[in-house]
């Protein structure tokens, strides 16, 4: 598993994506300096994030169904410390 996550809501995100989904590979990537200042920016620099994950847990459902799986695993830091979430969930040998 590979992941980039620094800060501690990145570090939360990968542990429980990594407990939830057991990924092959595994990207969290802080966008939030790039909304500085925009709503939804709380000051920490950690609101807003990319997660990039691979997982036999996605294989055979839809994206809205994928998305949900990395939703639940996140859910009170969805409601408590991040702004926004942008997932790029696949299964193995998909493309990326």
């Amino acid at each position: 598993m590979t992941s980039l996550a620094t800060g501690s809501v990145a570090s939360d995100i990968a542990s429980r994506l990594a407990a939830a989904l057991d990924p092959a590979h595994l990207e969290v990537i802080n966008d939030s300096g790039k909304h500085a200042g925009h709503m939804g920016d709380d000051g920490t620099g950690e609101s807003h994030f990319t997660v990039i994950v691979e997982s036999a847990a996605f294989e055979g459902l839809s994206r809205v169904a994928r998305q949900r799986l990395v939703n639940t695993a996140l859910a009170d830091l969805l409601r408590d410390r991040i702004h926004a979430l942008a997932i790029r969930a696949r299964a193995p040998g998909e493309a990326a």
